[in-house]
């Protein structure tokens, strides 16, 4: 009787000391159960991250909330520009007086500081436009890619052209009346669809070579045909040189806009790309950017 005792105790512990054997052969014991990111806090009112190669959503706060834009519209009219049939970047197109007086007239606008009478090439003007946040530069390409035989026309022209990609990229909450981001009054988008946006125009090699560079200097053409070296643009993007990885693409800002950023990064193969809408200053947005940035990359 003790001797049968004895064999079930030997083999149960046998028993115990295969399957202890097993698990710790598989890790078992020994992995730490998962710990899932916290979604960070962002000043902004509003906020999306996506992965850029599927389309994952990896954090919104009031994603489709409706809200003004500022400078982040010059996105769409880049991408409209590039969008063009047979564009050829190498154009020039002639400064006119109504550019530099447009820049007066809104309170000194953020500018490129185009000369008047200067020949400045597509290229340039996307650089100016993308970079220092010309809307001088806006103005010059609006009036040189929209229709009709008066400025006034083919500014509303280009504006058409505008608010016609974001219908074809199902932008439903996205609507533009400026070709700049310096509204009246139905000038709107929403974190989500920005993003769209910009994923979309992220897909033309020149949109991603502009808005990844950090300062570059245009040489433009005078009237009386001599060569003037441009004062060098320095991009506004506060991600570029201080957040690995960092791709672009725009900062936006305005009174009723606060201060707006749309980026992107690519870590370990892994792209993001967002949007922060109506955060609370020009450090706010990029704090915003990162954080929120960090939480993706983690999922």
């Amino acid at each position: 009787m003790k001797t049968g005792i004895m064999g079930a105790r030997v083999r149960r512990a046998a028993a115990v000391v295969i399957t202890t054997g097993a698990m710790l052969a598989t890790g078992a014991l020994t992995a730490a159960p998962a710990t899932a990111a916290t979604a960070p806090t962002i000043a902004a009112k509003g906020g999306y991250v996506m992965n850029n190669g599927t389309a994952k959503t990896l954090y919104t706060k009031a994603a489709d909330t409706r809200r003004s834009t500022g400078s982040t519209t010059k996105i769409m009219t880049a991408k409209v520009v590039l969008s063009q049939p047979n564009l050829n970047l190498n154009a020039k197109v002639t400064i006119q007086k109504a550019y530099s007086d447009y820049i007066v007239q809104n309170n000194w606008a953020s500018n490129a500081k185009l000369i008047v009478g200067d020949k400045v090439t597509v290229r340039q003007l996307l650089y100016g436009l993308m970079l220092p946040s010309g809307c001088d530069a806006a103005y010059a390409l609006a009036d040189k890619f929209g229709s009709g035989s008066t400025r006034a026309a083919r500014v509303k022209s280009f504006i058409g052209k505008m608010n016609k990609q974001a219908r074809d990229l199902g932008l439903r909450n996205t609507k533009f009346d400026s070709f700049d981001g310096i509204g009246r009054g139905s000038n709107y988008s929403t974190p989500r669809d920005l993003t769209k946006l910009a994923s979309s125009a992220m897909k033309n090699s020149t949109f991603r070579s502009i808005v990844k560079t950090k300062n570059y200097t245009a040489k433009t053409t005078t009237r009386t045909g001599g060569t003037r070296t441009m004062a060098p643009w320095k991009n506004t993007n506060p991600l570029l040189g201080t957040y690995t990885g960092a791709l672009g693409v725009k900062t936006g800002s305005g009174p009723e806009a606060k201060y707006c950023l749309v980026f992107a990064a690519t870590r370990n193969g892994k792209t993001v790309i967002g949007t922060v809408l109506a955060s609370t200053s020009s450090t706010s947005r990029a704090s915003d950017a990162k954080k929120m940035m960090d939480y993706a990359f983690r999922r």
